[in-house]
């Protein structure tokens, strides 16, 4: 997957802290930057397509990407 999406998302020049948050709580932030971000959907798929454990991948924290995993198996 090429990551060429990544120059367009609207977390560029953010404080990555941002998207670490402690927990899924104080996600809030981020998630309301994720929610404008024109790549939000490319984003959320490399995050899955990786397994990136931390930090807020397309809109989603590490508890939400394992449901979408669990979901997609039983689809499948």
């Amino acid at each position: 997957m090429s990551a060429t999406w990544r120059k367009h998302a609207a977390c560029q020049g953010i404080d990555p802290e941002v998207f670490y948050p402690v927990s899924d709580e104080e996600a809030e932030a981020a998630k309301a930057v994720c929610e404008q971000c024109p790549v939000m959907e490319s984003c959320l798929e490399h995050a899955l397509a990786n397994r990136e454990r931390e930090g807020i991948w397309g809109g989603t924290t590490e508890r939400e990407r394992r449901r979408i995993h669990r979901q997609r198996r039983k689809s499948a």
